[in-house]
This record gives structure tokens, C-alpha cells and sequence, in this order.
């Protein structure tokens, strides 16, 4: 989605998890907000869907939506569910899966 595509989200109330719609044994997602501090992005995933471990090189807050997952951080684990929240620090290793269909949002801060 371009910027402008994004622009007519601003200034509404918006209900984030309506923003992707699930699909079929993948991961879908909607960039939100996406320029030189940061981004938000919306994703969702479908049953036993996930990320694999990586580092980001920045701090990134995920926030569940809808659902339930299991993230790993730094090798620990977490279940988490609607309400939810974790800071994913930067160049910890970090990975995500699906435990029902979820959807979550992610916003990176980079400076």
C-alpha cells in the first residue's frame, strides 16, 4: 500500500484488527504507518502460521489483536492472547507461531 493509499486511514477511528482479513494458510499484512521513525504494520495469521527467528535493529512493540500465539524471546517463551503485549528488543533473537489464528500489531521505532 502506498502512502497515499494509507493517508485515507488518517484522521478516522480506526478498529486495527479489521484492517487484514485472515487468508488461508498464510500470513497477511497492512502497512498502516511507514516512514523514517518507525512503522506500523497490521498482520494476520493463519493457524499454525509464524516467523521464524530473527533480529530487527530496532525495538519493535507487538500487541495481539485477536487470537493466541507463542513468541520466543531471547529463547524463552511466551504464550499471549487478545490484549497483550511485548516489546521485542533490538538484535534479540525473536520468533512467533500461530497457536489459533491471531492477528497482531507491530510498531517498529526506529530513531
Amino acid at each position: 500500500m502506498t502512502d497515499e493509499n494509507r493517508s485515507e486511514l488518517k484522521g478516522k477511528v480506526l478498529s486495527l484488527k479489521d484492517l487484514v482479513e485472515y487468508q488461508e494458510g498464510t500470513v497477511a499484512s497492512r502497512m498502516v504507518i511507514n516512514n523514517k521513525s518507525g512503522s506500523i504494520t497490521i498482520f494476520s495469521f493463519d493457524e499454525n502460521e509464524g516467523l521464524s527467528e530473527h533480529t530487527a535493529p530496532f525495538d519493535a512493540v507487538v500487541s495481539i489483536l485477536d487470537g493466541e500465539c507463542e513468541v520466543w524471546v531471547a529463547g524463552e517463551t511466551f504464550g499471549m492472547k487478545e490484549g497483550d503485549s511485548i516489546i521485542f528488543p533490538a538484535n534479540v533473537p525473536h520468533a512467533l507461531s500461530a497457536v489459533t489464528k491471531f492477528k497482531m500489531s507491530l510498531t517498529m521505532i526506529k530513531e
